[in-house]
């Protein structure tokens, strides 16, 4: 049995005026294995897949443990609302939301040409 087999989570970020939208593809995974940390403005994702597989036979016992540990930290360079903040996971797929501070959602401005 191979020991660490480290896996990279296929990762799809998205981003609106108001919030990112980060989704990892993490199959074989439960909600239980992943940790979601949150810090200032950069999201922490990790997490560990375990895996056991008994085979008992007269003559021999196997146990199988096959582990697959990630980590991926994605910097925002945008201040987040971290009260806000929401993660969902469906069929393999972790959702987190991160809808950007109020104070870091651009309005539209004019700019004052002055004279030279």
């Amino acid at each position: 049995a191979r020991q660490s087999a480290d896996f990279l989570p296929r990762l799809d970020i998205s981003e609106t005026e108001t919030e990112f939208k980060v989704s990892a593809e993490l199959p074989g995974m439960d909600e239980k294995d992943i940790q979601i940390r949150l810090e200032k403005d950069v999201l922490m994702l990790s997490g560990e897949k375990k895996s056991e597989v008994e085979e008992k036979e007269k003559t021999y016992h196997r146990v199988e443990r096959s582990y697959g540990a990630f980590e991926r930290v994605i910097p925002f360079n945008t201040q987040l609302d971290e009260e806000k903040v929401s993660a969902a996971f469906k069929n393999g797929v972790l959702t987190v939301t991160l809808p950007k501070a109020k104070e870091a959602i651009r309005t539209s401005r004019n700019i004052e040409i002055k004279k030279g």
